[in-house]
């Protein structure tokens, strides 16, 4: 399974400070080359980015599209308009669930869009610190993970990437335990297996939630966590290459 580390800049960086920061990573990142980096930076770089990347080992994606090709969308973007630029998106993140107010339905509707357009889709799933602690974690991260995935076919489970962000944890400062992130991480795909699909095996399972460099390198010792979705850290050069670093040697 491969490794990956993808970097969510959230609304963070202008155009000017994004080529910085990119520019820093490219020197750092090309010790890794068996290692997936993807980064996420706002729209407004994305097109920039892309022509300093041209070449390099670093992946360009998108953080949010919308499942329609066009229309009357104000505000919004479609898969086909950063195809050409983005090979991943995230889709399903808490913020866009919470804070915007997306159902599984609608975010199933871009999984399914994106990989028609040929661009893997980054499924997050995660519980709320109440769910947690009412034991209801496994059950709403499974359920997110179902309906997030319906509809594809097993042969192409294998396109998408599923990242497992405990909302409690995400740029909280806390971070769920490895022992914890295994435990949620094994049972998704020991049960998605039974219910749904064998070919989850095949797909490759992020950790998120304040992940950073003092911490990478335990949660990349456990068996079902393939790679990490980073928030804050990954704008911080030296850090983010420190993750990645963490990654391999994790394993």
């Amino acid at each position: 399974m491969k490794t990956i580390v993808a970097g969510n800049w959230k609304m963070n960086l202008d155009p000017a400070q994004s080529i910085d920061l990119v520019s820093s990573l490219k020197a750092g990142l090309v010790k890794f080359p068996n290692t997936e980096c993807v980064i996420f930076p706002p729209y407004t770089s994305i097109t920039l980015l892309s022509e300093l990347l041209s070449g390099s080992i670093i992946k360009l994606g998108a953080q949010n599209i919308h499942p329609e090709e066009s229309g009357a969308f104000t505000g919004e973007v479609s898969a086909l308009m950063i195809k050409n630029y983005c090979s991943h998106v995230i889709l399903g993140h808490s913020e866009r669930r919470i804070i915007f107010g997306e159902t599984d339905d609608f975010i199933n509707r871009k999984v399914l869009t994106s990989l028609k357009s040929g661009i893997t889709p980054i499924l997050c799933v995660g519980e709320t610190l109440k769910q947690r602690e009412a034991g209801l974690a496994l059950s709403v991260c499974l359920d997110q993970l179902i309906k997030g995935l319906a509809g594809i076919k097993p042969e192409n489970l294998s396109q998408v990437v599923v990242a497992y962000e405990p909302v409690w944890a995400i740029g909280t400062g806390m971070s769920a335990s490895p022992v914890i992130a295994q435990e949620i991480m094994g049972s998704l795909r020991n049960q998605f297996s039974e219910k749904i699909s064998k070919e989850i095996s095949e797909i490759p399972f992020l950790y998120g939630g304040s992940v950073n460099a003092d911490n990478a390198i335990d949660f990349a010792k456990e068996k079902d966590i393939n790679g990490a979705l980073v928030g804050g850290a990954s704008l911080d050069a030296n850090a983010f290459i420190q993750i990645a670093k963490s990654m391999v040697d994790g394993k």
